[in-house]
Formats: C-alpha cells, structure tokens, sequence
C-alpha cells in the first residue's frame, strides 16, 4: 500500500483493518518517531523547527508556522497546516484521519489530537475508523484539551483548557467541561 491509497482509504472513511494497512500505519509511525525524536531531544531554532515539521508532514509548512517542542505524531503524514499558527509544548497529534489548523489558531500545553476510534465491539476493537479533526481560522485550543476524531470548530471558537471535544462546535462559541458544552458566545 501506498501513503496516497492509505490517504484515499482515510478521506473516504474505511476502517483501517487490512495486514496492508497495518504495515503502512507501522512504517509511517517509524518515520514519525524518527523525526519527533530529532525534534524533542535539542534546541533547534524556528527556521529548523519548520524545517523538521515538513519533513515529518512531507510538505513544506507555512514560514508563520511556530512550534515549541516537544510534539508527538505517530503518523505525521496528515497534518495540515495554515498561516501564522502556533503549537505550544507537549501536543499530541494521532493525525491518521487529518488534523487540519486553520489560520492563525493557536494550541496550548499538552493538547491532543485524536483522529482514529474503534469499533465498540469487542470483536471489533482490532478495527480503527478514522476521521479528521478540523479546527477553522483563529481557533484557541486551551491546555490539556481533547479533540476527538470527526470533530470540527468554527472559526473563531475557542476551547476550554481540559474540555474533551466529542462534537462540532460553532463559530465563535467557547465550549468548556468534559463532554465539551457551549458556555458563551463571542460577539
């Protein structure tokens, strides 16, 4: 299996069973650690710290892209970046299904990305289903949040540091709390 067929599988849904799959999921995630590890065990300066995210998403990042390491990927292919976006210590991105950060959003402490469940069955467990994590323009993500595979934020949101996010959330709402409820607008 390619990385483009496994992308094609991502984007229309199917659950990532086959031995194919699985050796491509091992390989990625090799690769993955490779970089992360170059990336969290010294200083590297911002113009290095862009250098090794395109390498590890495979596609040059926006010069307005900041990073503050440590971050984990453990497929690294699927991230996808916008302008002037900043990522704080410690994230976490399982971004087989995509993470995708629009414009100008900004992710605290220890935020983690998760694009894959499993099926609910214990004879089904085995089997992964994948699904993005869609942030738009000017999203907050506050420390230690979750977001769940499927789940997009509107532009403008902005994510309660510790809310698990399980649904959409609207534009320019704040959700807060574990599951993750509106608790304001913005005007």
């Amino acid at each position: 299996m390619t990385l483009d067929s496994f992308l094609n599988c991502v984007t229309e849904g199917e659950a990532l069973d086959s031995p194919e799959i699985h050796e491509l999921m091992d390989r990625m995630a090799d690769e993955a650690r490779k970089v992360t590890m170059r990336l969290n065990r010294e200083y590297h300066t911002p113009d290095e710290v862009r250098a090794l995210m395109a390498e590890l998403t495979g596609r040059p990042v926006p010069q307005t892209l900041r990073v503050f390491p440590p971050l984990y990927s453990d497929f690294g292919k699927n991230i996808h970046f916008g302008e002037d976006v900043f990522i704080n210590a410690g994230c976490h991105f399982q971004d087989h299904g995509g993470v995708y950060l629009g414009d100008g959003c900004q992710v605290g402490h220890n935020v983690v990305f998760a694009t894959l469940n499993h099926g609910l069955a214990p004879e089904m467990r085995a089997h992964t289903y994948p699904a993005p994590v869609r942030l738009g323009r000017g999203v907050w993500v506050g420390s230690g949040a979750i977001l769940l595979s499927g789940v997009t934020v509107g532009d403008y949101a902005v994510i309660g540091a510790g809310a698990v996010v399980t649904k959409d959330v609207p534009p320019r709402t704040v959700v807060a709390g574990v599951p993750a409820r509106v608790v304001r607008h913005i005007d």
